[in-house]
């Protein structure tokens, strides 16, 4: 089942890269914060590379003054997300996230079956917002879309 509105973000540990892989868990994450999440299917992907992440970097000033803090999600490793980062000269500001195995993912609601396209089990493309690790505003694109997950329209919706 999809979290909703009024959920806690549930408790798992995910993973970064900073000398060396770091663990995280989603409580240091959201406890006391606003935080946007947002999902790519996939690091390196068309649509993530050309459009999702640049999004979030350009528009990290406004976040930041909001006192939003901005991380992205990917059902890949924490290497995978480090090269990505790097490639797209994201600030250390966002947390680039990877949730490996998909567990996040899953307990979310919001894992994304493309085992068709060879790429097995990834997150759908979303965002959301939390305060305090709560969710306010969830935003899943449709398939194949592109438009509510976005960083401008989540602003826009942010209240």
């Amino acid at each position: 089942m999809t979290i909703q509105i009024g959920e806690k973000i549930p408790q798992a540990t995910l993973n970064y890269l900073k000398d060396g892989v770091q663990a995280v868990n989603t409580d240091e994450l959201f406890a006391g914060k606003k935080v946007v999440l947002f999902a790519v299917p996939g690091a390196f992907t068309p649509t993530c590379s050309a459009k999702h992440l640049p999004g979030y970097v350009e528009k990290l000033g406004e976040f930041e003054k909001h006192g939003v803090d901005v991380a992205c999600l990917s059902v890949n490793d924490a290497f995978v997300m480090g090269a990505w980062a790097k490639s797209q000269n994201v600030p250390d500001s966002v947390h680039m996230l990877a949730d490996g195995n998909g567990a996040f993912t899953k307990a979310l609601g919001l894992e994304l079956d493309a085992t068709a396209f060879g790429m097995g089990l990834r997150a759908k493309r979303f965002a959301l917002y939390a305060e305090d690790g709560v969710v306010k505003q969830l935003f899943v694109e449709a398939p194949g879309e592109f438009k509510v997950s976005a960083a401008d329209y989540v602003l826009e919706h942010l209240g």
